[in-house]
């Protein structure tokens, strides 16, 4: 049976393309454009194997994969980016991906990491594998990820992409006052004075670019 793949990524163009040259060896069962969406559609669809980018809108690839570990049902995890940060690619491995490639990338070099995930192995695209080498060896923490709950990420990321306090209550669900209380903790947690540096505290945490 064909490897069955879900591609998530919120750019159309690119994503029509990668889905075009795909399916030419895979199942693409699904494209979506936002990570809640891809919950959605693994939960559906049951895929072998997603490739998702890591920004995008409602939820980022990493929150994502961090809930997709808690499903019952894990696909393996390709993280497919224009991020070429060896930090960023250990935290994706530590979200439970299985390879990390760079969109310069070619699709040859993607296919011999969709073949090694689908073979139950790990693959680094090798530009920023050395980097890689070097965070094993010299290992940092990603302090600001480790101090907030998944719930205060999503909330932070709606929050960077410039909804109101009103429509991010209406997509996670919860009153207006809950989401002003988890701002306001964050902005304690991360030492932000203001919401421009909650702001940025997102962009370094690549919840927004």
């Amino acid at each position: 049976m064909a490897t069955r793949v879900v591609v998530a990524d919120d750019h159309n163009l690119f994503a029509q393309a990668l889905v075009h040259l795909l399916a030419q060896r895979y199942e693409v069962v699904d494209i979506v454009a936002d990570g809640k969406a891809l919950l959605a559609s693994a939960e559906k669809h049951k895929p072998d194997v997603v490739i998702t980018d890591i920004t995008m809108p409602l939820m980022s690839g990493l929150e994502s994969a961090r809930s997709l570990r808690k499903a019952s049902y894990t696909p393996k995890i390709v993280f497919l980016t224009m991020h070429a940060d060896p930090e960023l690619a250990r935290e994706c491995f530590n979200c439970g991906g299985s390879a990390f490639v760079n969109k310069e990338s070619s699709y040859d070099e993607l296919l011999v990491a969709l073949d090694a995930v689908v073979a139950n192995r790990q693959y680094l695209s090798p530009s920023i594998a050395a980097g890689f080498v070097d965070l094993k060896t010299h290992p940092t923490t990603s302090a600001d990820n480790e101090q907030l709950t998944s719930r205060q990420r999503e909330i932070l990321q709606l929050f960077a992409e410039g909804k109101t306090m009103k429509e991010i209550a209406s997509l996670t669900n919860l009153s207006t006052r809950t989401v002003e209380w988890h701002k306001y903790k964050m902005m304690r947690i991360l030492g932000a004075k203001c919401s421009a540096e909650l702001i940025h505290h997102a962009m370094r945490m690549k919840l927004v670019v």
